[in-house]
């Protein structure tokens, strides 16, 4: 049973992502960019078939400024997947869903 795309920000994202016992995907976005909008239905496809083994997670840049910052996102959207607590993949820019689902396929 999948959880649904998990919101994170600054006070959990330790907790919620780096201390996960599995992988985690997180889209870091802002309610003013249009390609974060666009590629939010996406997400949540990958994580009604993938959630069960991956996290999914979005975290508000505006809301949040500390964890962009520590991850040096300069542009969103940016997905960044974690695994044990460690960056193994980042994508930026709205891309197309073949390209985010082999993404996720690489990490479990």
């Amino acid at each position: 049973m999948t959880q649904g795309v998990l919101d994170v920000d600054d006070t959990n994202f330790e907790s919620q992502i780096l201390k996960a016992d599995k992988p985690a995907l997180v889209d870091f976005w802002a309610p003013w960019c249009g390609p974060c909008k666009a590629i939010a239905p996406v997400i949540t496809e990958l994580e009604k078939a993938y959630g069960d083994r991956i996290i999914f997670a979005r975290c508000n840049v505006d809301t949040s400024p500390n964890t962009p910052t520590q991850y040096s996102i300069r542009a969103i959207p940016t997905l960044i997947l974690f695994q044990n607590g460690k960056v193994v993949d980042q994508i930026v820019g709205a891309v197309p869903k073949s390209h985010l689902e082999e993404a996720v396929k690489k990490i479990l």
